[in-house]
């Protein structure tokens, strides 16, 4: 997702588990298989129902009529940014890293969500990034730019890392990025380019590219087992409009007709498969599955408390 047009933080007020109201942060602990997993809470956006912002070529009275049938409002889109942490085995691995400082302080909550949730960051392995778009990067650097995860492996696609390390800082500052050269400059000694489909480490992560979001997107399936959890990126956006209506364009996505294609296979595909799936931009903490019946395609998320 590019940096938004507009944003703003919201955090429940009602206290769950996973959630720490002093520190302004939440986590959801759920398991995959035989893993500990946990969603962590970097932020909220809000993108307008306009037209042109996030969805592209509808009617705003169609696409706000599609919100309200799910009891959402019609004249804007809520996202949650929420990247996810497993413990398999002697590895820490995170997927995708927020906003870090890229988005001002509507998100780059995930220190204090790390902080709450008992993880410490000196202590991740392994970061498998999905797409260079500033609310999924930005956290791999502190405030001052060193490596926020000093001792993890960044795992990126070729073509993707070959798109961000290319970036010019004017070009950059469309997906929210912030003094590109600097950032590509802290991140390449951790970096490892894998190429699209790989199976990165065998029999606990697979890379799955979905095209269409950014040159070299790419989605995580995460196995345990004969269990197995999909972390999609921005294949997805909104938990209603990506669902019910994937063939809708959205601003967001390089190739338009492509990412469209992408998402409605992604919709498809997950409905019949029954596949767990996890979210970085559905409402928190972004664990369910796509289900098909007589009224079409429907998220169902996963009740984890």
């Amino acid at each position: 997702m590019r940096k938004p047009i507009l944003a703003l933080a919201v955090l429940s007020l009602v206290l769950g588990p996973g959630v720490s109201a002093a520190a302004g942060t939440k986590f959801q602990a759920f398991k995959i298989g035989g893993y500990n997993a946990v969603a962590l809470k970097d932020g909220d956006l809000q993108e307008p129902n306009d037209g042109k912002s996030f969805l592209v070529g509808q009617p705003t009275a169609d696409v706000a009529a599609t919100l309200q049938s799910a009891g959402l409002p019609g004249d804007h889109f809520e996202f949650s940014i929420q990247p996810l942490l497993v413990h398999a085995g002697n590895r820490v691995l995170l997927f995708d890293t927020g906003a870090g400082t890229f988005f001002g302080d509507i998100a780059g909550k995930l220190p204090g969500s790390l902080s709450a949730a008992g993880e410490d960051p000196a202590k991740v392995t392994d970061i498998f990034i999905s797409h260079a778009h500033g609310d999924h990067i930005g956290g791999l650097v502190t405030p001052a730019g060193a490596l926020a995860f000093p001792n993890a492996t960044i795992h990126i696609s070729a073509p993707e890392w070959k798109w961000l390390s290319g970036m010019t800082p004017d070009f950059a500052k469309n997906f929210g990025i912030s003094n590109v050269t600097a950032f590509v400059s802290a991140i390449r000694p951790k970096v490892v380019a894998f190429e699209p489909g790989a199976h990165i480490l065998p029999g606990i992560v697979d890379a799955v590219p979905i095209k269409g979001h950014t040159p070299g997107h790419s989605a995580y399936r995460i196995i345990s087992g004969t269990n197995s959890l999909l972390v999609f990126g921005d294949a997805l956006h909104s938990s209603v409009v990506s669902v019910r209506k994937p063939e809708w364009h959205i601003s967001f996505d390089s190739d338009q007709p492509t990412g469209a294609a992408s998402r409605a296979a992604l919709v498809a595909e997950s409905a019949a498969s029954g596949q767990r799936l996890y979210s970085e931009h559905f409402p928190f903490p972004g664990v369910g599955k796509i289900i098909h019946d007589k009224s079409g395609y429907t998220w169902l998320p996963e009740s984890l408390h």
